[in-house]
């Protein structure tokens, strides 16, 4: 019995691994999360957004579209922020997930919210320049 138990532990302990890579999230050694991924994490659902903003207390939104020339021009800026900072960063497809971009009141792209604690502490929409946006995440303590 104990055989089958430890081999059931071993099998949850490596989907939740699997879970936390998916979310961006790494671990050190003690099994803690390890600041943030150094990566956008693109959103699959409103369940899984809603796990990304438990997960990390500053949670940078990119609320985007594939068709928008200026989403495509802050798509870069986002990745760089995602490594050079302690925020995460995700990323929303409004057309993907219409009804999450309705829930945030999104009504152009690109928008992005500002999360601290999974409160909505900032709002920006248009393009900004990057050094703009790391203000913002250094006055949160993310940068």
């Amino acid at each position: 019995m104990s055989e089958t138990s430890d081999k059931l532990e071993s099998i949850r302990e490596q989907k939740r691994t699997e879970i936390k890579s998916e979310m961006g999230e790494t671990t050190d050694e003690t099994g803690t999360t390890a600041g943030s991924p150094d990566e956008p994490i693109h959103i699959r659902s409103p369940d899984h957004f809603n796990e990304v903003l438990e997960s990390h207390d500053v949670v940078l939104t990119d609320f985007h579209a594939d068709w928008c020339g200026p989403c495509k021009m802050l798509a870069p800026i986002v990745e760089e922020l995602a490594a050079e900072t302690d925020a995460t960063m995700a990323k929303v497809d409004v057309d993907e997930l219409q009804q999450l971009a309705q829930q945030h009141r999104v009504q152009g792209v690109p928008t992005m919210i500002l999360f601290v604690d999974g409160e909505v502490a900032e709002r920006i929409v248009g393009v900004r320049e990057k050094s703009d946006i790391r203000r913002l995440l250094e006055r949160e303590g993310a940068a």
